[in-house]
């Protein structure tokens, strides 16, 4: 999907998704789901690979193993469509 697509699924302009990218914009939660609905990802694993390492109390064998079942579950997902 591009950016421009993307921003036309949101109601937004791309070049907000560009600021948006560079953090010079913060997403509202609204933004968040509009973003979630748009790329069609539930919320918490949007926000789950959205997490910085630091903000993340798991060890790195268990943050893999987590990371790995969201995008199992992202893949599962895509293939139902």
């Amino acid at each position: 999907m591009s950016k421009k697509d993307l921003a036309d699924r949101i109601g937004k302009s791309a070049s907000y998704i560009t600021l948006l990218e560079q953090g010079k914009r913060e997403p509202n939660l609204g933004l968040v789901e509009d973003l979630c609905h748009a790329l069609d990802i539930p919320a918490s694993v949007f926000m789950f690979l959205a997490s910085q390492e630091q903000d993340l109390p798991f060890s790195d064998e268990l943050t893999n193993k987590l990371e790995s079942l969201m995008y199992q579950l992202i893949d599962d997902a895509d293939s139902d469509i």
